[in-house]
């Protein structure tokens, strides 16, 4: 029998009234050892549970591979949050949304252009199958049914949204059960339209997801379901940003009222988020509504942990609103952590990113997609030498996926991205022969909605004045950490081509920092080896954010990949995050 039990109108957990009071705590956003710091945090604000989203892309980075390590730990995260007395309800997928980078399904699966994805294709439910064998028997001693954490598991995500196959909502139902998942199973939709009814399996447990109209929200809910708790599984109390728009944010007060209203009807709550943290590396994912639109790499969310781990304003509001509902630790609320002192930092050595293609790539008539060449994320650089001479149009078939970056000859002729600019870029040749170079950087893989799995890298040929470029070279570039090899000394000025730069810094005692870039336009930053994730001039976000446990006493490594071009040889850390200017 499941830890976690239903009545009319309400939860037992282990046969005694219960109420969840959750907050999302994502795991893979946050060092792992500031994992003990975020959990006593969601306790002492008055939480008893803690949610989490399961990346599949990361946990099976190729077919039949599980990783469990570092920053996917799952197992860990689930000891420490027993250990901190929170339990924890885990959300699966195989889709998860999460503004994460293919909405958390593997690249190698949505490559494939045939497979229906989020269907009873046996294409589709054959891969979820085979993940499952792997990730649950890891996870299964964390179960409450075996002493653990888990009280609850989610099938699917917001499912209504997006299609109404019921036979897959039930293979999946079946597929956890079968594996062992005694505890309770839950669906969680928006509370609109008809995403209830597509969305939901009887005898798995409704749940919805919204921010607003707290009594018309359980109303619809109450509808769709007219017995059991009534539960927000996802209460939005702030929300994401992308690259070019506001930093996005929601008054402290309404959303505490908002709590409280919830909370009043008798409700359980899942806050999302209660602490956003980071996209670290090349996590992020990207939304494709109208047009294409990435999210930055902080995902802090405007939470009531910030993305640093301090309480913010709505730490201490919901903390207040809950105390009127349930019982609140006693011990005082947390301080802000320490910050490491401004610390300039001098970037001293540099290489050429095109310096480090070694082998000649793939060779093909046209060029190959960078799913084609096996990238999941990163960058990909696109070589061929060109007969004509003088000024024409450079066209792109098919686009480019998602920003690319042209040179010829090694001078920058001029930038693309998805859908924003024409597909054609005027160019001179100023030779027979002259080298052509176009660098797309994946700037996120869309996680929502039915361009999941659209492709990166160039999506056809390319064309100058009308006749097709052929022969090129495709080289996935090896960025996801920075190089190894000897960087030569910065003592000339920096060309606009993509280069490594390299520095180093002392820091006395390791703390929170937040790296700013003022000077520099576009690319990724490492401290330590640590990929902080991406930056760009075009904001809104102006700072990365450095976990105190990436640094080191003594003397520390600063490499960014610099895609333009800079006009200071010099980095800053300070103690004050720039997430832009604030939309509510």
């Amino acid at each position: 029998m499941p830890a976690l039990t239903t009545t009319p109108d309400g939860f037992l957990l282990h046969g005694t009234p219960f109420r969840i009071l959750s907050g999302a705590l994502h795991y893979f956003r946050v060092h792992p050892d500031q994992w003990t710091d975020r959990l006593r945090k969601a306790r002492l604000m008055g939480l008893n549970t803690v949610e989490t989203y399961i990346p599949w892309n990361l946990h099976e980075p190729t077919p039949g591979t599980l990783d469990l390590d570092g920053l996917l730990d799952l197992p860990r995260f689930l000891r420490l949050a027993q250990a901190e007395g929170l339990h924890v309800l885990l959300r699966p997928g195989p889709f998860i949304c999460a503004e994460w980078d293919g909405g958390g399904l593997p690249f190698w699966l949505t490559a494939d252009p045939d497979i229906r994805l989020r269907t009873s294709d046996p294409r589709f439910t054959g891969a979820v199958d085979r993940y499952l064998d792997l990730l649950l028997p890891p996870l299964l001693p964390y179960m409450a049914a075996a002493g653990g954490p888990v009280i609850a598991v989610q099938v699917e995500n917001e499912y209504g949204a997006y299609g109404d196959d019921t036979a897959y909502l039930k293979h999946l139902e079946s597929s956890l059960r079968s594996r062992g998942i005694e505890e309770l199973l839950f669906t969680c939709d928006q509370a609109d339209g008809d995403h209830l009814a597509h969305g939901t399996l009887p005898g798995v447990l409704a749940t919805a997801t919204f921010g607003s109209r707290v009594d018309h929200h359980l109303a619809r809910l109450r509808e769709a379901q007219p017995e059991g708790p009534l539960m927000c599984s996802e209460f939005w109390i702030g929300w994401f940003d992308h690259w070019g728009g506001p930093h996005h944010g929601r008054d402290t007060a309404d959303a505490a009222a908002d709590l409280d209203r919830l909370l009043s009807a008798g409700a359980s709550v899942n806050i999302y988020m209660f602490h956003g943290g980071t996209n670290f590396g090349y996590t992020n994912g990207a939304n494709h509504h109208h047009a294409y639109a990435p999210t930055i790499t902080s995902y802090d969310y405007d939470a009531p942990l910030t993305e640093s781990g301090d309480p913010g304003p709505k730490y201490h509001a919901f903390r207040e609103v809950i105390a009127r509902h349930a019982t609140v630790p006693a011990e005082p609320v947390p301080s802000p952590s320490p910050k490491l002192p401004h610390t300039e930092v001098e970037l001293t050595h540099r290489l050429s990113l095109f310096r480090r293609l070694g082998h000649e790539g793939t060779r093909s008539i046209d060029p190959v997609t960078a799913d084609e060449l096996g990238r999941r994320a990163g960058y990909v650089l696109y070589r061929t030498t060109m007969s004509a001479t003088g000024t024409g149009l450079l066209h792109f078939e098919g686009g480019v996926g998602d920003r690319a970056q042209v040179f010829v000859d090694g001078a920058p002729a001029g930038v693309l991205e998805r859908e924003r600019y024409d597909e054609t870029l005027p160019v001179h040749v100023p030779r027979p022969g002259a080298v052509l170079d176009v660098l797309v950087e994946n700037m996120g893989r869309v996680n929502y909605g039915p361009r999941i799995g659209v492709p990166k890298g160039l999506l056809g040929p390319v064309t100058f004045n009308g006749e097709a470029l052929r022969g090129w070279d495709c080289h996935a570039l090896p960025v996801d950490e920075p190089p190894a090899i000897a960087f030569g000394p910065a003592d000339t000025p920096a060309s606009a081509q993509p280069a490594f730069h390299k520095g180093t810094f002392e820091v006395a005692e390791p703390a929170d920092t937040f790296l700013s870039l003022p000077g520099w336009t576009k690319g990724q930053a490492w401290i330590n080896g640590f990929h902080l994730g991406r930056y760009w001039n075009r904001g809104p976000q102006r700072t990365l954010y450095v976990p105190a446990p990436v640094l080191r006493p003594g003397s520390n490594d600063l490499i960014l990949l610099e895609l333009h071009g800079t006009t200071t040889p010099k980095a800053h850390l300070t103690d004050t995050p720039d997430l832009g200017p604030a939309k509510s």
